[in-house]
């Protein structure tokens, strides 16, 4: 099989079959071929076929990281100088509200998996994040899918959906979002983050004017202003502010569907094994 794993990390890399099998010295239906047999293999579909397009889909995005590491770790087999890759950390960039959670569920079974391999975590917020993994300074990182679609040479693994809500204080009454909003001083989520961005479009979309006086950029610190009486936020619920404080409780933005979806952004054929291998077990941690 790893020649059909060859030829599903070439179809990703290229975009198409035909592009792949040009590539590869193939030719388009011996690529489509190649794909077939994987998939009967594995017993689930890889791609969404639309007339002569084929994409990727989840489960096919999934197998696409296991291939890569698969194959590099079958390369690695006649070369012993590939441990020289053990040299040099695995650098992750991550945001602050995954660190403790996400992050840390997969960074025990990719310890035990490459016990061998340095880790260098630089937190940041997400745009600088998307920039560092453009410019090759990150190996791959974990923020919010941002509104655009990011660079064609690197590719979105998504992990987690986070549903936004309003936190208002016990005291505070009512049901209704948009009339508490209205009534309370406004906690903003900073829009120097993708996040902040999302609320702010939000607002503006569900023609909502805020009593607005404060701008913050950390989800816990706007929980705590929140319970310390000083307003209410808009905050997406994310696993690291629960349980929230009993004196704060969230107000779901009924019936509208606000979420941030929380994903690894990283190039599309990695040169590493364990970056591949990482971002199998942000995978397996984000389920």
């Amino acid at each position: 099989m790893i020649t059909e794993l060859r030829t599903l990390i070439a179809v990703a890399r290229h975009g198409t079959f035909r592009a792949a099998g040009e590539r590869i010295g193939l030719t388009q239906a011996a690529v489509s071929g190649h794909m077939r047999r994987l998939e009967e293999t594995l017993g689930f579909d890889l791609f969404e076929r639309t007339g002569r397009s084929a994409t990727l889909n989840a489960a096919g995005l999934r197998t696409l990281a296991r291939a890569e590491a698969l194959v590099l770790e079958f390369d690695a087999l006649g070369d012993p100088l590939k441990d020289e890759e053990w040299n040099t950390p695995l650098k992750i960039g991550a945001i602050a509200s995954v660190q403790a959670t996400l992050l840390t569920r997969a960074l025990v079974p990719f310890r035990q998996r490459f016990p061998q391999c340095r880790v260098h975590l630089s937190p940041d917020v997400s745009l600088h994040l998307m920039d560092q993994v453009e410019a090759g300074e990150l190996d791959l990182a974990i923020l919010i899918r941002p509104a655009f679609e990011p660079p064609r040479d690197l590719m979105w693994t998504p992990l987690v959906r986070e549903p936004y809500v309003l936190l208002a204080g016990q005291a505070i009454d009512g049901n209704d979002w948009r009339e508490v909003l209205l009534e309370q001083p406004f906690i903003r989520y900073s829009r120097s983050s993708f996040g902040g961005r999302q609320v702010e479009r939000f607002l503006l979309e569900e023609s909502v004017a805020v009593q607005e006086w404060i701008e913050v950029d950390d989800i816990q610190a706007m929980v705590a202003m929140v319970e310390s009486g000083l307003g209410v936020a808009v905050v997406p619920l994310t696993e690291t502010i629960l349980p929230l404080p009993p004196t704060v409780r969230a107000i779901p933005l009924e019936p509208t569907q606000a979420h941030r979806e929380i994903g690894a952004l990283h190039r599309k054929i990695s040169h590493s094994h364990a970056a591949a291998g990482f971002i199998e077990c942000l995978q397996g941690a984000g389920t």
